[in-house]
């Protein structure tokens, strides 16, 4: 995400990475990658700007570099259109997948029951002023005070008559490039991961031998999550490779080793859809996470538990009355 001017995600971020890197601890090692994240910049680029102003104000370690220093620093970059960067020294990666299964794992060990069901459409069990229980497709039924439901792309799926025009899934094609043996020009030791918004483009270095990791990070095709094909299109992998070729010369003949097809789940706005269902009062809605939610995954915790619980105030930009149902992106 770049952050531009905006100080919540910036805080998010920082108490987040805190509390990632205290639950790795040292008994969950390669979760996280300080790999460094550099911000890209064209010539006059004001959301560039702006985050280093964001990052100054939040106390973020970085480093403001020119365009003889990235040069220097990362010759197998082509710079043509960049001017300068900005390094954020003590960001990096995180590993979604084990993440998400350490959390797991976690929360069994204190207490929690874990389940893996298919739900029944919640309108389909009550339309009163609250929840009083899910039915799943097994027969059984979960009964709660209070209920989240934080789904990802399936949110819209689920609460159609809520959601179905204000969640935009929309598919995603992520590629690795094969880097050439003993070559560590793109290791994580030479190279940080890279966003440029000029280009839409991201990408990470060589992580754990899968090779080198670069996605368009533009918004694709509004797909169904659950028929959406999970195998990349040629136009794609082609588009890739010019790109690639273009902005990395090195690796103009480098095979594709690996592919993904995920999915964002964007709000109109891109802001977080972090509120109250609107008819029942004790059903929670946390989405509108895109390629970013994840990330932000303990702060938005302690938000919630903070809503619900501590009756914490709320952000109108988080609500669902702000939601719309076309898109203009305003968060990256």
């Amino acid at each position: 995400m770049g952050y531009g001017a905006d100080q919540i995600y910036t805080r998010w971020a920082q108490r987040s990475l805190v509390q990632w890197r205290e639950f790795f601890g040292f008994q969950r090692p390669g979760l996280f990658h300080e790999t460094g994240v550099l911000w890209l910049a064209g010539q006059g680029d004001a959301r560039v700007r702006e985050t280093a102003a964001t990052l100054t104000r939040c106390g973020v370690t970085f480093e403001q570099i020119d365009r003889g220093e990235l040069e220097k620093r990362y010759p197998q970059i082509a710079l043509d259109g960049i001017a300068s960067g900005v390094l954020e020294l003590h960001s990096g990666v995180l590993m979604a997948r084990r993440a998400v299964g350490a959390v797991v794992e976690a929360a069994v060990v204190s207490g929690v029951e874990y389940r893996v069901a298919e739900i029944v459409t919640p309108e389909r069990a009550q339309r009163s002023g609250t929840l009083a229980s899910i039915a799943m497709r097994s027969g059984e039924h979960i009964e709660a005070g209070q209920f989240i439901f934080a789904c990802g792309a399936w949110l819209g799926k689920l609460f159609p008559d809520e959601l179905g025009e204000r969640i935009f899934p929309s598919r995603q094609e992520v590629f690795f490039f094969g880097v050439p043996a003993g070559d560590t020009r793109f290791s994580p030791s030479a190279l940080p991961t890279f966003l440029f918004q000029g280009d839409e483009s991201y990408g990470m270095p060589d992580l754990e031998g899968r090779g080198f990791k670069i996605a368009l990070d533009r918004h694709g095709v509004r797909v169904d999550p659950d028929t959406q094909s999970r195998m990349v299109t040629e136009q794609a992998a082609e588009e890739v490779r010019r790109y690639v070729a273009r902005r990395f010369p090195d690796l103009r003949d480098a095979p594709i080793v690996e592919t993904r097809v995920c999915q964002y789940e964007n709000t109109s706005s891109g802001d977080f859809l972090i509120d109250r269902h609107p008819e029942m009062e004790n059903v929670w809605f946390v989405g509108g996470g895109s390629g970013h939610g994840f990330k932000h995954g303990p702060a938005v915790g302690e938000y919630v538990a903070g809503r619900i619980l501590d009756r914490a105030a709320d952000e109108e930009r988080f609500s669902f009355a702000s939601k719309q149902t076309v898109q203009r992106r305003a968060v990256y």
